[in-house]
């Protein structure tokens, strides 16, 4: 058999005398570029054994599960949230009705900043792109007629996230449920807000402090909650690559492993419960191979670099979300299949959780038609293209296994300038990361003006504007939000909300966990407003500096 150089000069050589290759920009979103061919001859120094295994066993290259999919189908999440927690309510159990099989909540900006509802910050905001969660009385209206031992329920939310997972437990208690049966995720990646996503109430030291808070309390009380889910998504949206994205993750969720260890606690305890959430792009072969990876990066730092024993603390286990970044307001129904070739890498790759965009992303938050078509699609490739059948179909192909090893490099490369910079928080302090997704966000945009990169029917392809219908959301939410928080001030007791807040600043001024004080205050009716604010007394608030 001829070598792969051989057939290159001899054979494909000669072909493109004849057929030139196209003047198409072949390079991935990550800036590699692929070769037209690959054999046996590009992966000399791969080793199966070590580099893929099986599925369930180490280094989790082709899933974390023996079985994967033909024992349990991932969980479709579908995001939601809208106006009030009554509107977000009937979403979620249409959505329920509609086959959906875990609950994934959007909070609305001013929750996510950490503002009550009737702030003045939070004017013409609330709601808009998420629900609106002041207390717990909102979050009993949320999530009523659910039970939460029944349904698993993931939220994203970050700075306030200790607050806003203490109002959910509580009300879980409220209903009389055992919390060792109550399972989820909270999102609670700060770092990354720092790097992307902007949405941060205090400077990065005590913010990772509360994180941790999480990763010690969580394990014990509410055992099969994830209490982190440590996201690349938001960073790759901001503009990074793919190899950046898992770079730059992965980077976040060893920082966090370093700083439990400091606090003492048992890497095996904790680690099990960390989860990873990630950006699906347009790039087919490229995000199936980051996803796998992924999982290799971090089996082989968990294990041989921070010396954890228990195979689960080794495995990552995944949430994934198509790209809405790659979803344009031009012609929106083409965004029907985008969503479908990523969501259709999600699976290839070995995602444990899917959420698929709906067409109407850049417009507005979804109508439930427009969801309902999102959850359709996972249904469809789960049900009828035949992919769930079989355990990592793409094992062995020579173009998958070698941009998987590239990427792994590339990834790792980017890992160990950050340890030698000092870690996360230095690289945040010095504005490495937001110059390193800026220039890669201005390469990518170059190329699209220049059309050096077609995106369908907004550089090529177009045509007029083509009008869908939209969600609204009604300024009453703005006033029924008002009036709930001025009757959760009326009816709740005063002194037990003195005393919760007194313990809440007692918690950050000695250091001790605040997630007991988090749950007193949840269950005192203590707004997140309210919350949020004293702990700015005692940390200030975070003012990021200008990179120059």
């Amino acid at each position: 058999m001829k070598s792969k150089n051989e057939w290159m000069q001899s054979v494909y050589a000669p072909a493109t005398q004849k057929f030139p290759e196209r003047k198409y920009n072949f390079k991935n979103l990550s800036d590699m570029e692929p070769e037209p061919i690959y054999t046996a001859d590009d992966l000399k120094d791969w080793d199966a054994e070590r580099d893929l295994g099986y599925p369930g066993e180490y280094p989790y290259t082709r899933g974390v599960q023996p079985s994967v999919y033909r024992g349990k189908l991932w969980t479709m999440r579908m995001f939601a949230g809208f106006g009030s927690a009554e509107q977000t309510n009937e979403r979620f159990h249409a959505l329920l009705r509609a086959g959906q099989t875990g609950l994934s909540t959007a909070f609305d900006l001013p929750t996510l900043m950490g503002y009550d509802s009737d702030h003045p910050f939070s004017k013409g905001e609330v709601g808009k792109c998420g629900v609106a969660v002041s207390s717990l009385a909102d979050m009993e209206i949320l999530f009523r007629g659910i039970d939460p031992t029944q349904v698993t329920t993931s939220m994203t939310i970050n700075s306030p996230a200790n607050a806003i997972w203490a109002m959910y437990i509580a009300n879980a208690q409220k209903q009389g449920k055992d919390l060792g049966q109550v399972g989820g995720t909270i999102q609670n990646d700060i770092l990354k807000e720092f790097i992307a996503q902007k949405e941060f109430i205090y400077p990065p030291a005590p913010s990772v402090k509360l994180v941790i808070d999480t990763f010690e309390w969580g394990p014990r009380i509410v055992p099969k909650w994830n209490f982190i889910s440590v996201s690349g998504y938001h960073i790759r949206e901001a503009g990074a690559t793919g190899v950046q994205e898992l770079a730059f993750t992965l980077a976040d969720g060893f920082h966090y492993v370093e700083k439990a260890l400091e606090r003492g606690l048992d890497i095996d305890e904790f680690a099990p419960r960390i989860s990873f959430f990630w950006d699906i792009h347009n790039d087919f072969f490229e995000e199936i191979a980051k996803l796998r990876a992924a999982r290799r990066i971090w089996a082989r730092q968990m294990r041989h670099h921070y010396g954890a024993k228990n195979p689960k603390s080794w495995m990552l286990r995944t949430h994934s979300q198509t790209a809405g970044v790659s979803l344009p307001a031009q012609q929106p129904l083409n965004n029907i299949a985008r969503v479908a070739i990523q969501a259709l890498a999600a699976v290839l790759g070995g995602t444990q959780s899917l959420h698929t965009d709906a067409f109407d992303e850049a417009l507005a938050l979804p109508t439930e038609e427009a969801a309902t078509i999102a959850l359709r699609t996972q249904q469809i490739i789960a049900y009828e293209t035949g992919v769930a059948g079989v355990v990592d179909p793409l094992a062995g192909s020579y173009y998958v296994e070698k941009l998987t090893n590239d990427i792994e490099a590339a990834a790792m490369g980017y890992i160990e300038q950050i340890r030698a910079m000092g870690g996360v928080e230095a690289g945040i302090d010095s504005g490495f990361f937001q110059l390193e997704m800026a220039e890669a966000a201005y390469r990518y945009q170059r190329e699209v003006e220049t059309k050096n990169r077609v995106v369908v029917g907004v550089n090529d392809f177009v045509q007029d504007a083509v009008e869908v219908p939209i969600q609204l959301i009604d300024p009453q939410v703005e006033r029924v939000q008002e009036a709930r928080l001025a009757q959760v001030r009326r009816e709740r007791d005063p002194e037990r909300v003195r005393a919760a807040i007194d313990a809440l600043r007692d918690t950050a001024v000695t250091g001790a966990n605040s997630m007991p004080a988090f749950l007193e205050c949840a269950h005192a009716y203590v707004t997140l407003g309210e919350q949020m604010d004293i702990l700015k007394t005692v940390y200030g608030e975070y003012v990021e500096p200008a990179v120059v």
